[in-house]
């Protein structure tokens, strides 16, 4: 049986010796939460932002203006900066990110519920992944 995500990245950060930081929008700070559940994560845990407006991914992590109106709140590029602004935030080794329509309402033709994307940010860079979870809002959520 597979253990459980978050006790496979708390091991593999205490074995790198690293730390971590999340920017969530639709998630509501779940990714946190989830972390958090590990005993001793305080000691590569160093916070999170839950930024589920534009204003807060604005100005508390460094998401521009333009490329919100240009692409909007989910995105690739939204996320990817999210993902950056969370690591200099925080002044951690990595960050994570996400921003989605979780559901069951507020999607366009161009963007489905479930359209999710999830970023992280590194010393080299910044990977950001596009998923469509098929799920209610919770399930979306926890995909």
């Amino acid at each position: 049986m597979a253990e459980p995500l978050e006790i496979e990245v708390g091991r593999r950060l205490k074995t790198l010796n690293a730390t971590v930081a999340t920017a969530e929008s639709c998630t509501g700070g779940l990714i946190a939460h989830l972390l958090t559940e590990v005993a001793g994560s305080s000691a590569y845990l160093m916070g999170g932002v839950v930024a589920y407006s534009n204003a807060v991914k604005e100005r508390l992590l460094s998401v521009t203006p333009a490329t919100l109106t240009e692409y909007g709140a989910v995105s690739e590029q939204t996320a990817r900066q999210m993902a950056i602004g969370a690591r200099a935030l925080f002044g951690v080794d990595y960050a994570v990110s996400v921003t989605g329509i979780a559901g069951p309402g507020g999607d366009t033709p161009s963007k489905p519920v479930g359209l999710t994307y999830v970023g992280v940010a590194w010393s080299g860079g910044a990977e950001v992944e596009r998923h469509v979870w098929g799920g209610t809002r919770t399930e979306n959520k926890l995909a």
